[in-house]
């Protein structure tokens, strides 16, 4: 394997886990809440797209909008039922709240689809590209292209519309949001939604990578996107993108030395690294108590 082939590689993975973290930063961002059932949002979506296709023969770009679609609606969902009623309660009761979320979708999971991982039908053949001795697969492009899209696309969200302004200013000060008219569920309830089709767009390029979910597909995804998240400074849009690249070279470079065993330790030994040196992240800011 060519050098070129194991950077596009690390680019597709890290891909992957950049769209997870930038669901995790949103969310932190407005609430400061770390979504742990996040990851299993993802696994939800893989069902999605293999109920689509494996059972009801759907076409595959029906089963990712299925599956995108699906996670957008579970994560508002959630949020409605299970965050919304505890906006005012300590923060240690809406993480304890996110972590039963979590363990609630993966045993539900497994309830309903059993243990045993289901193999997702293939969403097509994308080919690859020869570039000199380099093979590069189709899909990794793919990947890669689709989650600079969708970066893009988040960024003019909460930059240049109305609602992206409202997530700012609920972000910077809930109380002073609400007095100026915002409507401020609504804005939180957008932000896991949106968090969540992300999550779901993610869910269908695991698929297309790794064709096999399993009920607890989501836990070390979901971890390894919040180390993504954390790396680059939890609440920066840039900060996940740069984070879960990090994390995805580290994974594929590692395991290209001979040294797979290992690849789960170095993406957590890089997440001390970085908070001895930086505690706030690559691009996060520095946390101010107001008093």
């Amino acid at each position: 394997m060519t050098f070129l082939t194991q950077l596009l590689n690390g680019l597709s993975l890290g891909s992957i886990y950049a769209l997870v973290a930038l669901g995790y930063t949103m969310v932190y961002g407005i609430i400061l809440l770390l979504n742990f059932a996040h990851g299993d949002i993802i696994m939800v979506g893989g069902y999605i797209a293999w109920i689509a296709m494996a059972t009801l023969g759907l076409p595959p770009v029906v089963a990712a909008i299925l599956a995108v679609l699906g996670c957008m609606v579970l994560g508002a969902l959630i949020d409605k039922i299970a965050y919304a009623p505890l906006r005012d309660a300590p923060r240690l009761s809406i993480l304890i709240t996110a972590i039963g979320v979590s363990y609630f979708l993966e045993n539900g999971g497994q309830l309903v689809f059993g243990a045993a991982a289901k193999v997702v039908p293939p969403f097509g053949d994308f080919g690859s590209i020869q570039l000199g001795d380099a093979s590069l697969s189709g899909r990794a492009i793919l990947t890669v292209l689709v989650t600079a899209a969708a970066t893009a696309v988040l960024t003019f969200l909460v930059q240049k519309t109305k609602l992206g302004k409202a997530m700012r200013a609920v972000s910077e000060d809930m109380g002073a949001a609400r007095l100026m008219g915002i409507n401020v569920n609504h804005t939180i309830s957008f932000t896991f939604a949106v968090g969540s089709a992300l999550a779901g767009i993610g869910a269908v390029l695991y698929c297309m990578a790794y064709t096999q979910i399993t009920p607890t597909m989501g836990i070390m995804l979901g971890t390894k996107a919040f180390v993504a998240a954390v790396l680059g400074g939890i609440g920066s849009i840039p900060g996940a993108v740069i984070g879960g690249l990090i994390v995805g070279f580290a994974e594929v470079f590692v395991s290209a030395i001979g040294l797979s065993v290992w690849q789960d330790a170095v993406v957590f030994l890089l997440l001390i690294i970085v908070l001895i040196v930086k505690p706030t992240g690559l691009l996060g800011r520095p946390m101010t108590e107001k008093v």
